[in-house]
């Protein structure tokens, strides 16, 4: 009944023959037909991106995918297997651009987005029946799937399915219009995912930018006449400054100080009334006298000046606008202990504007520049 198992034989050659008499005799299929009157154990396959060879964490997914299904199969479940192939995204694009030499969204426009569509299908088709691609992988790892009547996200009946469960929650009035923070890619013009970030994730130098800012009304006397000084790592952002966040529970102080400055090849003495966290008070440039001290409970409401005017603030609808707010991600590890808020370009920002009713300034262009609105600086990138 059984043959003898010869040691001599490599064990390449011996999956080879297996994988033969599960061919020639359409082994998974029958597992499937066997089982008409079975329970089903439904699986659709999570799409692989096919813009480019599979790799070892490919077999390792496969792999545990395949015991699972196995293991259902033996149990008497009728197993039907789909596979599936996703198309779409910047994987398959940006690898499309590299051979056609793209860079710029208007130069895929210009090539054409019909022939730039027709190569992203080409580049897929490639990776999936090539000789050493998904096909010819899938099918010597032993991995039992239904390759011929696989789902692809690029056919049109599947661009439909999607657009009917999109219109079954718009019509169950699921869907709104709201902001959302998302990676952006000024060279595509377009979102990223937070994966597609991860792979272009590098350590940069951010520059320390402290700006002053007058403050107009505070419920701190002291503050009549002082400056906040707010940190920002994205002076970009500034133009959409909204409100600035201090920590409730952080001290803070108001110093006057005394610092040198070259005016007309003179140096000449300095004085400012500023505000912020007592432990950061090593970021001043000169000599300073505290004149008081606080938490930064104490002078939440704090208002101040508008840092830029371009997308002028009606505090009469934002009330809440141009104040010191309470934020529990204030830091003094760094900065000034007063955190720039720009909700259009962060999530902590993001979110203090929900939960404090503030503006949204956005006047910068999908391709990462300033919109007309900012006067001088339009169409610069930021």
């Amino acid at each position: 009944m059984f043959k003898e198992f010869n040691d001599k034989v490599p064990v390449t050659r011996l999956e080879e023959d297996i994988l033969d008499f599960w061919r020639q005799n359409d082994i998974f299929q029958k597992s499937i037909d066997l089982r008409k009157q079975s329970p089903v154990y439904v699986f659709y396959e999570g799409p692989p991106t096919a813009n480019g060879k599979p790799g070892i964490h490919h077999v390792l997914s496969r792999t545990l995918k395949d015991i699972i299904l196995r293991y259902k199969t033996m149990k008497g479940f009728q197993v039907p297997r789909k596979a599936g192939w996703d198309t779409h995204g910047l994987p398959v694009e940006i690898e499309v651009e590299k051979r056609l030499g793209l860079t710029q969204k208007n130069e895929i426009e210009k090539f054409g987005i019909g022939k730039f569509n027709q190569a992203c299908k080409d580049l897929v088709n490639h990776h999936i029946e090539m000789d050493d691609g998904w096909r010819t992988l899938t099918d010597r790892m032993g991995y039992w799937l239904d390759l011929d009547d696989a789902y692809i996200t690029y056919k049109n009946e599947y661009i439909e399915s999607v657009w009917w469960a999109i219109q079954q929650i718009f019509d169950k009035g699921l869907i709104y219009k709201d902001y959302k923070i998302v990676p952006q890619s000024p060279t595509i013009e377009t979102p990223l995912s937070s994966h597609e970030l991860s792979q272009a994730y590098k350590d940069v130098q951010d520059p320390n930018c402290y700006i002053k800012v007058k403050v107009v009304s505070s419920p701190r006397a002291s503050l009549q006449g002082a400056q906040l000084l707010i940190w920002t790592t994205t002076p970009w952002t500034l133009i959409s400054n909204v409100a600035a966040a201090v920590g409730p529970k952080i001290d803070y102080v108001l110093v006057k100080n005394t610092r040198q400055m070259k005016q007309g090849g003179e140096s000449v003495a300095v004085e400012d009334l500023l505000v912020l966290a007592a432990s950061r008070l090593s970021a001043l440039d000169g000599s300073y006298e505290e004149l008081d001290r606080f938490k930064g409970k104490d002078i939440l409401g704090t208002v101040y000046e508008q840092i830029f005017d371009f997308l002028p603030i009606d505090r009469g609808q934002y009330p809440n606008a141009l104040t010191l707010l309470a934020g529990d991600f204030v830091s003094t590890e760094d900065g000034s202990g007063m955190v720039h808020l720009a909700p259009a370009f962060g999530q902590d920002d993001y979110d203090m504007s929900k939960q404090y009713q503030l503006p949204v300034l956005q006047p910068i262009t999908p391709g990462g520049r300033f919109t007309e609105v900012v006067g001088e600086f339009a169409g610069r990138t930021v």
